[in-house]
């Protein structure tokens, strides 16, 4: 086999590592393969007295790459919250991406935190905690000590698990009166529904999160469980997270938030619930991973 040959099959060896370190990093496949293609590339001009473990090398050059790439959408953003595809959040819209997002092992919840920290924080807890990369290779990447690049990730990790406003039980009691209601949204159980909400719910919502015409609140159990059955299929992009404390949901296509439900749980069933979709609203609300 020729070096040319070697350093292709060893390079398509750590493929699979650099695409999902540019995945966590960029939140889009389609910029993880480019983030890719550019190592690829620059590992071809590199100097092979340069390169003393291929994989930390390899690493270290996307890692730049993606950092590069998130100081640019932290100074020039396109996709701004709230900014998504009506019929992708009403689950109506075919997108390969997306089915990529179901099939891959992060979560949306993660994703969505993910975007709000600052370049150099996701870069060092992605690093870190997702792929233990030491901090003084982190160092390396982020052009600080591996001490500024430890708190960086301890930062981030803060942001990531949040402050649950209730105690254990309490959270995991909300989460699994939550996680029954997106089930039964995304199936159209009614049976499950009416189990679940409360014979007084209300539902209520951003005008930018229903369709025109749509009351922005709804009363009762009938009213509420109908606006399920004719709106659930945005629940295939949800997912419980922690939202200002409290166990709520992230409706994500593609990892990029386009709103927020926040209930409202007594005992076992779910009273109140609020869609928010107003980009200033989003922004504003204290979003967490539930473990």
């Amino acid at each position: 086999m020729s070096d040319q040959g070697e350093l292709t099959r060893q390079f398509e060896a750590q493929r699979p590592r650099l695409r999902a370190v540019g995945y966590r990093m960029l939140g889009s496949w389609a910029a993880a393969d480019d983030a890719v293609q550019d190592t690829w590339l620059r590992l071809h001009r590199a100097d092979p007295a340069e390169v003393a473990s291929l994989p930390a090398w390899l690493t270290t050059v996307i890692s730049r790459i993606c950092l590069d790439h998130l100081r640019s959408r932290a100074a020039h953003p396109e996709d701004p919250l709230g900014d998504v595809d009506p019929d992708r959040v009403r689950g109506t819209a075919h997108d390969p991406e997306e089915a990529a997002v179901q099939a891959d092992s992060v979560s949306r919840a993660l994703l969505v935190v993910l975007d709000r920290l600052s370049p150099a924080e996701r870069v060092a807890f992605v690093l870190h905690d997702v792929f233990a990369v030491p901090f003084d290779q982190i160092a390396a990447v982020v052009d600080r000590t591996p001490d500024a690049a430890k708190k960086l990730a301890s930062r981030a990790r803060r942001r990531v698990r949040g402050n649950p406003a209730v105690p254990p039980a309490d959270l995991a009691r909300h989460r699994r009166t939550v996680d029954a209601f997106l089930d039964a949204a995304r199936t159209g159980n009614l049976e499950a529904l009416l189990e679940i909400l409360a014979p007084d719910v209300v539902r209520r919502a951003d005008a930018s999160a229903v369709p025109a015409g749509t009351a922005l609140t709804a009363r009762g159990i009938t009213r509420v469980t109908e606006d399920v059955a004719r709106f659930g299929a945005r629940a295939v992009f949800a997912e419980p997270a922690l939202v200002d404390g409290m166990v709520g949901a992230v409706v994500a296509p593609r990892g990029r938030l386009a709103q927020v439900l926040r209930f409202r749980v007594e005992g076992t069933r779910i009273t109140e619930y609020e869609v928010i979709a107003d980009p200033d609203r989003l922004h504003g609300l204290d979003i967490a991973v539930l473990g």
